[in-house]
């Protein structure tokens, strides 16, 4: 039989393993981890997995179920070997406690009313098709964001660097990215979040998880039930404490021999430190006592003060794309949509916005970058749920990545034939910000980067204007991106509320080929 002291060696070799798995994820800016494998990695995770399972109700998005049931078999392992931030958590914790030696952890407060609370809001959040509180308490999906928007760029800027250092010595095993501009007011979150718990971590454990996280306080209350129990041997115990100085949790009470099993994240380090048999791993299937102490309902006020350094690392990308032609006079007439634009996928706004937890892995392995966190695009509700941003990219007309990693459902697997004439929304034509008619010269742009040809050239005087056949449109916002009119567009994409099927043009009407895999616009 497995020693105790060796669960914490096997929980930490599990913990490394979904950690690089999920940094890889979402640092991958090659596309080196195949989509198709996306899925397997992120099958576990419980939020994403609840959500792809009401909207599938297949057993093959039944991650969390697997979960429920490891949660009341060994308590919370999920929480120390599966969660990434509460991964992410142990590694600040022991970044700490390296720098700190004669740092310990005692029994701490629960929060009783204030972690039900957000277990609570996050219910009702679900139920009431609204997933903005899922959004922002989700840890799944404040560790991809916090990935895709604070690590990602910094991952960018250091492979350029070494772009340009390998170049000296003619080595070119590594290519050039570009970084795009990041709005400032949807970075900040992420960096408010990360500092929140890195605070928190560094100070106090996995108080977070036992306050904050609804998932870790759902795993809470069936860990209660759970079959394996860590548990303190009150015969052998010789109160040396040693169990409560390691407990980054909090839960280990050694005045009173008991252990809070709803805090407990299964992480075993008592198991490790302890040198006696006081601590088992119990087979147990009587009801855990209540702790008189933890059933009392005075909630602390405590602030939660971040402090929270504002940087930003400003590197131009390498720029490939050269525009031929630059609009000189600035257009006038703002554009005002109606509608974003939701991913290919999605089937309707309403169904993106009810099923999106905002993890942002989409938008990590977009090529084109053309998906970006909305800021009230879709509402307040949807805030930082990805929206197709046709100013920073385009949607490339044969490419399904985002269909084939979203882990909740919002985005589902399309074929490439149906996202070829998947009408996500039409481009629409503003005559008085073309360039055709304020500066009287000729462009096309938007023309000749249509990959369905939706968006002609056509006689108009002396000139040939823009004209826009919406039944062939798509929606993917090559000729948003590719006009050269500024601040406002001369053509833009509105997005449809609900996705439709555009007509596919003749062979014979498609007069010029398009390289798809030439960089884009020109």
């Amino acid at each position: 039989m497995m020693k105790l002291s060796s669960l914490k060696k096997f929980r930490v070799a599990v913990s490394v393993l979904f950690f690089l798995l999920f940094a890889a994820l979402f640092l991958d800016y090659s596309n080196f981890i195949s989509p198709k494998y996306t899925n397997y990695i992120t099958y576990l995770q419980f939020i994403p997995s609840l959500l792809k399972f009401l909207n599938l109700f297949s057993l093959t998005a039944a991650g969390f179920i697997f979960i429920l049931l490891l949660t009341v078999l060994f308590g919370r392992v999920y929480c120390s070997s599966v969660c990434p931030l509460g991964i992410l958590q142990d590694i600040i914790s022991l970044v700490s406690r390296k720098l700190h030696k004669k740092k310990y952890y005692s029994l701490t407060k629960e929060y009783t009313l204030l972690k039900y609370l957000f277990l609570v809001l996050a219910v009702i959040s679900i139920l009431s098709g609204s997933l903005i509180i899922i959004n922002l308490l989700d840890p799944y999906s404040n560790f991809g964001r916090i990935f895709t928007q604070l690590f990602k760029p910094l991952v960018l800027a250091i492979n350029n660097v070494l772009v340009y250092a390998l170049a000296k010595f003619n080595i070119y095993w590594l290519y050039p990215q570009e970084i795009k501009a990041a709005n400032i007011l949807l970075t900040l979150f992420p960096l408010l979040f990360l500092s929140l718990v890195f605070w928190l971590a560094y100070k106090h454990g996995r108080l977070f998880c036992n306050t904050v996280c609804p998932v870790g306080t759902l795993l809470g209350l069936l860990s209660r039930i759970s079959l394996f129990k860590v548990e303190i041997e009150k015969d052998n115990c010789i109160s040396c404490k040693l169990c409560e100085r390691v407990c980054k949790s909090g839960c280990i009470d050694k005045e009173n021999k008991s252990v809070d099993v709803s805090r407990c994240v299964s992480c075993f380090n008592c198991f490790q430190v302890c040198p006696t048999e006081g601590i088992k791993y119990k087979l147990n299937f009587k009801p855990q006592k209540k702790n008189k102490k933890a059933a009392i309902f005075d909630i602390e006020k405590r602030e939660f003060i971040s402090s929270v350094a504002v940087f930003f690392i400003g590197i131009l990308g390498s720029a490939y794309a050269q525009k031929k032609i630059v609009g000189k006079k600035a257009s006038k007439f703002p554009v005002f949509k109606k509608n974003p634009v939701s991913p290919p996928g999605s089937l309707s706004i309403k169904n993106f916005k009810d099923s999106c937890t905002a993890c942002h892995l989409c938008i990590s392995s977009c090529p084109s970058r053309v998906l970006q966190p909305s800021f009230l695009e879709y509402g307040f509700t949807g805030m930082l749920q990805p929206a197709m941003d046709y100013r920073t990219g385009f949607c490339n007309f044969e490419c399904l990545i985002c269909s084939q990693v979203c882990p909740s459902g919002a985005i589902l697997p399309i074929g490439l034939e149906k996202k070829k004439t998947l009408q996500i929304g039409k481009a629409k034509f503003l005559k008085e910000n073309c360039i055709v008619f304020t500066e009287k010269t000729d462009c096309g742009a938007c023309a000749e980067h249509c990959p369905t040809k939706a968006v002609t050239m056509v006689p108009y005087g002396d000139v040939k204007s823009p004209e826009v056949k919406d039944e062939f449109c798509i929606g993917c916002g090559a000729c948003e991106y590719a006009c050269p009119t500024v601040p406002y567009k001369a053509i833009y994409v509105e997005g449809n509320a609900v996705h439709l099927t555009a007509k596919k043009k003749e062979e014979k009407q498609m007069k010029e080929k398009i390289n798809y895999q030439e960089d884009f616009p020109f």
